[in-house]
């Protein structure tokens, strides 16, 4: 058997090329990446042992745990992806940006970038970016295993789902993982948030929805639940068909 472990990745971009900046995302960074750090390396990262001592922390190891822990890493590493944050450094905000400082998904926007119905921005590019430093860090396979993207889907009165939008989503960052192939990263494969609609873990709605298949229900539970396919249903059984070259072929 192959065991991995899963991260919740979201890569972040330090929001000017102050010096202040670039080290808060550096350290951004570092407090998402210590969990697969000791997971992957199989010790405890060093620049934790600050953090640790700032708030009074104490790991406790029995005799024989950090041999135990280096003897048994992960195989490889599997995460999710669906955007990208902006950070900057508390003194460098004004007044405004303080006060969503810390917030994960509601911070500083990026101009650059598109965002979907509930503002999380979209990146396909940053999902090379995140594929290439993971694998220069860890050297170990990677799985992409939750991708996607909530939305306002609308049913038509001959009750086709034309969600073109999703497809787009789909198709730009598949597009971007088969660049990161070229760069030369090991993936070992990808798989959607998710198939079929489903209550939002974000936001406790059933509107916000991420699959290829819609279920009729509305966020109070109300519904016949029956199910149809949407346009991205489609695409996405075609990919799958195609390993890829379907979005290959439209870049």
């Amino acid at each position: 058997n192959k065991v991995g472990c899963m991260l919740a990745r979201m890569e972040a971009y330090p929001a000017t090329c102050h010096p202040d900046d670039i080290l808060h995302a550096v350290q951004k960074d570092q407090a998402n990446l210590f969990y697969s750090d000791v997971q992957i390396r199989g010790a405890y990262p060093r620049y934790m042992n600050r953090f640790f001592k700032e708030n009074n922390i104490q790991i406790q190891f029995e005799p024989g745990d950090e041999a135990i822990l280096k003897q048994y890493p992960v195989d490889f590493m599997s995460f999710s992806y669906y955007m990208t944050s902006v950070t900057r450094h508390p003194n460098n905000q004004s007044p405004e940006q303080k006060a969503t400082a810390g917030n994960l998904l509601l911070g500083e926007a990026n101009p650059y970038l598109e965002a979907s119905d509930w503002g999380w921005q979209i990146d396909p590019v940053g999902l090379r970016t995140t594929l290439n430093k993971l694998y220069d860090r860890y050297q170990v396979p990677l799985f992409i295993v939750e991708n996607g993207l909530g939305a306002l889907d609308v049913v038509e009165e001959d009750g086709a789902i034309h969600d073109s939008y999703r497809i787009d989503y789909l198709e730009k960052h598949v597009q971007q993982m088969y660049e990161a192939i070229e760069d030369g990263v090991e993936l070992m494969g990808y798989t959607w948030w998710g198939c079929t609609d489903l209550v939002s873990a974000s936001t406790s709605e059933m509107s916000k929805r991420y699959g290829f298949v819609y279920v009729d229900a509305d966020d109070q539970g109300q519904g016949s639940f029956d199910r149809s396919r949407k346009d991205s249903f489609f695409y996405y059984r075609d990919l799958i068909a195609s390993n890829g070259a379907t979005a290959l072929n439209n870049g």
